[in-house]
């Protein structure tokens, strides 16, 4: 909106020719979401109190664990919903929608958030932690992460390839394998942050690390002369995902004060699903989505200690960890909720500086 109303304006007030850097309403949209989570978290928190939308904290495939988390049945669920408002309205104030990808992150956000909430919904009317079938939900993913794909696929100069990290000259040509990719990149970072939001702060702090990330890539990549100084896919109108990973991180750091341990909220499967969902796009948007396996390696490795512990209990009937995900696993060693999720952001951030520096040897 400012870019669209403000900018035109400059050629009578030259100051408002900060509205055409990307860097500037970057840091207008980050702080925006910030503000909106921090002057209306409490609102939100009361709201879901007084509807009683608590989720169960009990957990049928691990009753070892309800111990650990009765002090928080009467913290509500469904905070991802202040999330998602704060980063939509931040792009919408922000971002230049003259880029298709601003527009189509946006529809993805919104679309598996919608499918979070339901999930949510459910959850809090039946009383447990099921929700909807899991095919229902699946289904749900399967048909945004297809749509999106699609899009992709058909548009015209979008490269159906993959680079790889750590190698310049070497590239995948997926052809129509390009749609079965993209869904699966989709489809498992939505998952993948929502099995790792399982400790206060957890998936949030990850998330906020990995958009920062992203952030920083995604300007470089719609930059021609950086990307071509660091020999990285020069893509147009990506730049302008920048601003939208920007919001993230000031939505996710206004979300994290309220969502630190104890938590006075959680963000729900709304918030997961649609976070993860979101970061997935923005990967495939800039081509990075084997550079997504690093950034986003703790989401990685909470979605491989669960299939690890699945496959080797089928295979030889003994577990691999004292429960799955991974950081249930370190609760049971005796580790404290609240320094799990400091070290584990702490790895994200060594993760993240690794997939950072990766872009000079791509």
């Amino acid at each position: 909106m400012f870019y669209h109303f403000l900018y035109p304006l400059s050629e009578y007030w030259g100051a408002l020719n900060v509205f055409k850097y990307i860097t500037f309403r970057a840091m207008g949209s980050s702080v925006t979401a910030f503000l909106f989570c921090m002057i209306f978290g409490n609102v939100l928190i009361r709201l879901l109190k007084r509807l009683n939308v608590v989720e169960s904290t009990k957990r049928d495939h691990a009753p070892q664990l309800d111990p650990m988390f009765e002090h928080k049945e009467s913290v509500p669920s469904m905070g991802g919903l202040i999330l998602l408002v704060a980063i939509v309205l931040a792009n919408i104030l922000w971002g230049n929608f003259e880029s298709k990808y601003m527009l189509f992150v946006l529809i993805v956000i919104s679309s598996l958030g919608f499918v979070g909430f339901v999930d949510d919904f459910v959850k809090i009317r039946a009383k447990n932690s099921q929700g909807i079938p899991a095919i229902i939900k699946l289904a749900g993913q399967l048909v945004i992460g297809i749509c999106l794909a699609i899009f992709l696929y058909n548009e015209p100069g979008y490269q159906r390839i993959v680079y790889f990290p750590f190698v310049k000259s070497y590239v995948l040509t997926l052809g129509y394998l390009f749609i079965p990719f993209s869904v699966l990149v989709i489809v498992g970072t939505s998952n993948a942050l929502n099995i790792t939001d399982g400790l206060d702060g957890l998936a949030i702090g990850c998330t906020i690390i990995a958009a920062a990330a992203f952030s920083l890539i995604c300007y470089i990549t719609g930059h021609r002369e950086f990307a071509d100084y660091l020999n990285i896919a020069y893509i147009a109108q990506s730049g302008e995902l920048a601003v939208f990973c920007a919001s993230l991180v000031g939505a996710g750091v206004g979300f994290l004060w309220f969502n630190s341990y104890p938590a006075q909220v959680f963000m729900g499967d709304t918030g997961a699903l649609s976070m993860g969902g979101a970061i997935g796009a923005v990967a495939l948007f800039i081509k990075k989505e084997l550079l997504l396996l690093i950034i986003g390696g703790i989401f990685v490795w909470e979605v491989l200690s669960v299939i690890i512990q699945v496959i080797s209990f089928k295979l030889t009937g003994k577990r691999v960890f004292l429960c799955a995900p991974y950081h249930h696993h370190l609760q049971l060693k005796g580790w404290h909720e609240a320094k799990i999720t400091v070290r584990l952001c702490i790895v994200a951030f060594i993760l993240a500086v690794i997939g950072l520096s990766t872009l000079k040897l791509m």
